[in-house]
């Protein structure tokens, strides 16, 4: 049973680590998806600047200890995403990339905002007094 609770909880951290990624593609289509998402990519961005352990890896050590499997000292990461997925050394610009990408995303998302709200304003009868 903890081997399965490891395994869902790396499943969990690579389904949140891509909507750290791309889920700002989200807000073109759902503007409310814009705060929940802010959220993540500030959680991701203090992972990657700040030294803290992100509570996935915690639960995924504890559950990997508890079947016996052996544990890394490593986060999540540097154990399945670097030297894995990319070399080591393109991490800083990987990182760099995926800001960008999230910037990128949250200024179309806004112009796309700004844009209904015009069509809206021009759609509504104009005001009588």
């Amino acid at each position: 049973m903890y081997a399965a609770l490891a395994t869902t909880v790396l499943v969990l951290h690579f389904c949140f680590l891509a909507y750290v990624v791309l889920g700002g593609f989200l807000v073109w289509r759902w503007p409310k998806a814009f705060w929940p998402h802010l959220a993540a990519a500030a959680w991701g961005l203090a992972v990657v600047t700040i030294p803290l352990t992100c509570p996935l890896t915690v639960v995924e050590h504890w559950a990997r200890h508890k079947a016996g499997q052996s544990v890394s000292d490593r986060g999540f990461i540097d154990l399945y995403i670097e030297n894995v997925l990319y070399p080591e050394r393109y991490t800083h610009l990987l990182q760099v990339l995926v800001g960008v990408l999230v910037v990128v995303s949250y200024a179309v998302a806004f112009a796309k905002y700004r844009h209904r709200r015009a069509e809206r304003k021009m759609s509504e009868p104009p005001a009588t007094v």
